[in-house]
Formats: C-alpha cells, structure tokens, sequence
C-alpha cells in the first residue's frame, strides 16, 4: 500500500504543522491555565485557523470548502493535535456536522444554515446526544422504550416543542447551530424513536446551563443545554421523523469519520510526547549523565515511539479506506487502539520527566488530554459497539 502524499495533501500537512508551532502551541499552556471553564476558548485562534480552512476544511467546493480527503484530514487532525489536542478538535469537530449539512440536508437547510457557516469564522457546530440520564445507552440503546433519549419533541403544527436537557455537549455553550437527538416517540424503542433535530443557538426556549470545568481537553469547551418549550420548525428536521438511527443520517454523521477522527488527533498528542521525552533525554543530564545514556530511559522512549509509528500506519490505513469507501470496522478498532496507545505514550513521557526530577506542565497537560479518550472511545460500551461490527 502506498502512502506518499500528494502535492495538496503535503500543503495542507505543512500548513497544519506551522500553524500549530507557531500559534496553538505557544497558546496551550495559557488556555488551559485558566480557571473559568467558560473563557478557555480562543477566538482569535478560531478566526485565524478559519481563514486558513481548518474549519471549513471538509465543506464540499461547490460551497465554498476545500473538500479535502480523508487521508489530508488525519493528517491535518494529527499535525494540529501535535500543538494542542483541544484545539484540533475545535476545528474538526466543525467538520463533522458541515459534512452532515451538505450530505444529508434539503437544499432549504443548506441555503440556511451551510452558508452562514461558510461565512462565519466564529461559526461553531455541535451535536446533542449525551442526557443527565442517558449516555451509554444511546449507542447501544435497548429495546426498552424507556432507556436513552429523554429530551422530548411534540409536533404543534408546523413547528415542534421541545423539553428536556442534553449534558456535557461539545461546543453546547458556544455553538451556533447544533444537531439534536429529540424522542419524538415516547412508546418506542430508541432505534425507532429518535429524530435529528436543527436548533439554532437564538432558538426561543433554549438557554445554556453549567460549562463543565474539565481537567483535560479545557478550550474544547463542553456545555449543558435546557430546553423548555422551545419551538422548532418542522423544517429543521433532517430525515425522516423517528428517523435519526437510520443509517442515512446515523452512521454517515459521525461514526465512521468519529472513530478516524479521535484516533488521529491521538497520534498527534503522541508525537508530542514524543518529541517532549525525546529533546529531554538529549538534553537533561542525571547523575552526571545525559538522559538518554540511562538504559531505562532508552526502553522507555523505545516504547513510546514504537507505538506512536504502529498507530500512525493504522491511522493512515483507515483513512486510506475511507477515500476508497472501503469502511470496516477498522475505523471503531484503530479508535480503540488510540485509546490504549495515547495513554500509555503520555504517561510514559510524564514518567521520564518525573523520574529526571522535572515538572513539566507541558507533559502533565497532555496526561490529562489523554485520559479524555476513556471517555470518548475506550469504555467498554464503545468496544462492544466495534465488536458488533467485526462479528456480523
């Protein structure tokens, strides 16, 4: 299998790596210093990567985007997560649902709401899944007409009311737009019971709750949604009612591009460790000698970069899959493998470090981004998930 770039695919690695070195890295530190939850964002570092198409990266040309393939997406995730994990995940978070806008949406919805997007360097995008009571079982959701989704659609003519809460919703405080998971069957089982709902932020009836005050991940900022009768057009449905798990708007919106999405914005906080335990052993000494003279140091980093290389080449697999429309289930285990693999990378480097007796807040933060992926796609749900896929 061949994996040179191609001219396009280089620029856009090249463009990624120098905005990370001289932009998100050196702002790091410093968002993830502060303390309100709710300031950590940059929006100055949103307008500049925007205008540089990391927002808008996936957007179909003739709308205005760049359309830029799977493998220059994983590379462009990778080289941003290298300066900040967060922040790569504030601009590719965007490109899951423009992507939905532009694939799933009725020309209508795409007039309203793709070229605002386009034309919006703070435009933000969510997606509302996760419910005080419901997280788990909205991925593998039961049969059990009561289990998952609680936030609760009633059709009122054209429009439809909205009550309930979403919590710990990316971008939930600052989105602009956001795609709703809403019970719009109260006596169905989830898989027939969901609809995928467009609510813009100035929507009547919905407000902002609590921002989370996370310890990694800190400028990828996670918020709580209420909503209290708040009306919707019956024209910012997409799909069918009771439609959302349906394979057309479910599995396209994020799951495959989801599962390449993580796992390479995890090889990209490894290469950081990397290069973080890497300059150290060149450079500290103990005991009279250089670090990288010490036989435990050696295994250690040894470690550290074998693995970081073995989910670089899974990384670029599945992107190189996903060009080819060739999805398997490689997506969900390159996704579970990151998990393995960025935490074990981090804390190696934080190790290295301690053992040298140095603190580095650099090598502490990305322990913390790192743990984020047990969340995200190590828990056991999530390898269920992936094992239903390699078992069909």
């Amino acid at each position: 299998m061949d994996f040179s770039l191609n001219d396009e695919q280089r620029a856009w690695q090249m463009k990624a790596r120098k905005f990370a070195d001289e932009v998100l890295r050196p702002a790091s530190l410093a968002r993830d210093r502060i303390a309100d939850p709710a300031k950590t964002i940059d929006w100055d570092i949103i307008k500049q990567g925007s205008k540089l198409g990391f927002r808008t990266a996936v957007v179909p040309k003739e709308y205005g985007g760049h359309a830029i393939d799977f493998v220059t997406q994983a590379l462009v995730m990778a080289e941003l997560a290298r300066g900040d994990s967060a922040m790569s995940k504030a601009f590719s978070q965007c490109w899951k649902w423009s992507h939905l806008i532009s694939m799933a949406c009725t020309q209508d919805q795409k007039d309203r709401f793709l070229k605002p997007f386009m034309a919006d360097d703070t435009f933000v995008l969510g997606k509302g899944i996760t419910e005080p009571s419901g997280g788990s079982d909205n991925r593998l959701p039961p049969d059990d007409p009561k289990a998952g989704v609680k936030l609760r659609a009633v059709r009122d003519g054209d429009d439809w009311i909205l009550n309930g809460e979403k919590t710990f919703i990316a971008n939930g405080n600052v989105g602009k737009l956001f795609f709703l998971d809403v019970r719009t069957d109260p006596n169905a089982p989830l898989r027939n019971a969901v609809t995928l709902f467009l609510v813009p932020k100035d929507t009547p009836g919905f407000r902002v709750g609590k921002v989370f005050n996370k310890s990694g991940w800190r400028f990828y900022q996670n918020g709580e949604m209420i909503f209290e009768n708040a009306r919707v057009p019956h024209a910012n449905v997409i799909g069918e009612v009771n439609g959302a798990y349906a394979k057309s708007t479910g599995d396209a919106s994020g799951d495959l591009f989801g599962d390449l999405e993580l796992a390479a914005n995890a090889l990209g906080v490894c290469d950081a460790a990397c290069e973080q335990s890497i300059n150290l052993a060149r450079t500290a000494t103990q005991g009279g000698k250089l670090l990288k003279e010490q036989q435990v140091v050696q295994l250690k980093i040894n470690r550290m970069c074998a693995l970081t290389e073995a989910l670089r080449s899974f990384v670029m697999r599945v992107a190189y899959e996903h060009d080819q429309r060739a999805h398997s289930a490689n997506a969900g285990l390159v996704m579970n493998l990151a998990t393995d693999i960025i935490q074990e990378v981090a804390e190696l480097n934080a190790d290295i470090h301690d053992s040298a007796g140095i603190l580095d807040e650099n090598a502490d933060k990305l322990v913390r981004d790192a743990f984020i992926w047990s969340h995200l796609a190590g828990d056991a749900v999530q390898r269920m998930k992936v094992s239903r896929r390699v078992l069909k």
